[in-house]
């Protein structure tokens, strides 16, 4: 129950900071346009941090400064980095261009855990548009419930399938907040890293994965997560992997 409040709170909040601008909106976007300004100019070394700094303070920044960090990245020769920028402005923008994008850069390096298809598109749409989807819900929930409440204070009389409709919508709502599970994923940040078959250093090694192989996260225990190798459950320690939103 606790949890159910603190996620609709999390949502009024979202209302209330909607309308409230941040001081450092315009140091932000200063330092968002000098950035892009060594970018235009192929300073890219230079760009990166800049970049990084505006995106780990979560500043003001667009969508494409990711596709940015993602192209010096993969000039770098950092694909872990590379592939991360790509998903975060995947998430913010789908689009099958960016899917075949990774996928081309996967298979160039041989990089497992990048193949898509529409199921995993839909989940992406779904995931940027959860808070709006679980607002309006709510919305339509409290809309409702007044609405028969004062019907209810006139007399009126509700039919049996309306009151259970509504009471299975009310249901979907409580799943919708606490079970919906629209999966989650990493990508290993380092060479030679060990793929256990159990959560403990004493377990059966698997295999040995490089960087930039991307592995969905089906749990975690301690130090751990639990992932699936091959199409198997297998463990792998968590300062090895770089955990997608």
């Amino acid at each position: 129950m606790q949890n159910i409040l603190f996620k609709i709170s999390a949502i009024l909040g979202i209302f209330s900071l909607s309308f409230a601008k941040p001081a450092t909106a315009q140091a932000d976007k200063n330092q968002l346009l000098t950035a892009d300004s060594l970018f235009q100019n192929q300073h890219y070394l230079e760009a990166l941090p800049i970049y990084e700094q505006i995106l780990d303070q979560q500043q003001l920044y667009s969508p494409q400064m990711l596709l940015k960090m993602a192209y010096i990245e993969e000039g770098l020769q950092d694909y872990t980095s590379a592939m991360y920028y790509l998903h975060l402005f995947y998430t913010k923008e789908p689009s099958r261009s960016v899917l075949r994008k990774m996928e081309e850069l996967a298979q160039a390096h041989r990089l497992q855990g990048y193949e898509y298809n529409d199921l995993q598109f839909f989940k992406t749409q779904l995931s940027k548009h959860y808070m709006r989807i679980l607002e309006l819900m709510l919305l339509t929930a409290v809309v409702t419930a007044t609405v028969m409440f004062f019907s209810w204070r006139k007399g009126h009389a509700f039919s049996k399938t309306f009151k259970v409709g509504f009471l299975l919508y009310l249901f979907f709502i409580l799943y919708y907040i606490n079970y919906l599970d629209l999966g989650s994923a990493g990508i290993i940040r380092r060479s030679n890293v060990a793929i256990m078959s159990a959560p403990s250093a004493g377990g059966t090694w698997l295999a040995t994965a490089s960087e930039g192989h991307k592995v969905p996260i089906r749990g975690e225990e301690d130090i751990w997560y639990e992932i699936r190798w091959k199409g198997n459950k297998a463990y792998i320690r968590k300062s090895n992997v770089l955990e997608l939103p």
